[in-house]
């Protein structure tokens, strides 16, 4: 008897791992189901997005074209000058063209800067077969986000960086990510918040999203005018130019 009561706590513990586990890929799978399921996600291979960001008393235009598995370019336009970056999906190379800083020629991006452009070119997120890409995911309970209950699950990439979803309990859809990055030895945490979902080809996507850094009340309001899902999309902008255009 003594044996089995010391037993009885670790099976409990146990236990509840792989409830906390199948909790997680049941509510990742309710998520992937409430924005339009599996199939019609992985029907769609090229986005183009299009919408303005107000950031202060400024209103600047932006265009966001992606391909899969992994290639992002993002263009952002204000008083006659567009500032571009981009990833090719190769692992390597990720670059911008600055002109507001001065420069006419591209230039490669270094690892702090291309951090969160590589993560953001994963095409389907980091949810979406979340094994075969290194992710791990735990189910963390319960969270207010302005008064409001969520579903909160941590996502740790391969690369040993965290993201934070908070999902609403009734629609199963994110409405917040915190991000955490970890780029030599220094710690960077921002997040974004989710509204005003739409479908397109069949898939729900967010056309209003507030993101900043985490320690910072200021928000950068991005409302996308117009998503389009397979439209056609030239693989050469993506890759690093060798002159300016």
């Amino acid at each position: 008897m003594r044996l089995s009561l010391r037993i009885l706590p670790l099976l409990v513990f146990a236990f509840t791992g792989v409830l906390l586990a199948q909790t997680a890929e049941e509510l990742i799978a309710k998520n992937i189901q409430a924005k339009g399921g599996s199939e019609k996600i992985k029907a769609i291979h090229s986005l183009r997005k299009s919408g303005k960001m107000q950031s202060g008393s400024f209103s600047i235009d932006v265009v966001e074209e992606s391909l899969v598995p992994d290639r992002l370019r993002q263009s952002v336009s204000l008083q006659g000058m567009t500032q571009v970056m981009a990833y090719d999906g190769s692992g390597t190379t990720a670059w911008q063209l600055n002109p507001f800083g001065g420069r006419r020629d591209p230039e490669l991006l270094g690892e702090d800067e291309q951090r969160g452009l590589v993560e953001a070119a994963d095409f389907y997120g980091p949810l979406i077969d979340y094994e075969k890409k290194g992710n791990t995911i735990a189910y963390l309970g319960h969270e207010l986000v302005d008064g409001d209950d969520t579903y909160r699950l941590r996502v740790t990439l391969k690369n040993g960086d965290i993201i934070y979803y908070y999902l609403d309990p009734d629609t199963y859809l994110e409405i917040k990510t915190e991000t955490i990055q970890h780029i030599r030895g220094a710690v960077r945490e921002f997040l974004s918040e989710f509204g005003s979902y739409k479908k397109v080809d069949g898939v729900y996507f967010p056309f209003s999203v507030a993101s900043g850094s985490k320690e910072s009340s200021d928000r950068a309001q991005l409302t996308y005018d117009k998503i389009e899902a397979n439209v056609p999309i030239a693989e050469s902008g993506f890759k690093f130019p060798t002159k300016a255009k």
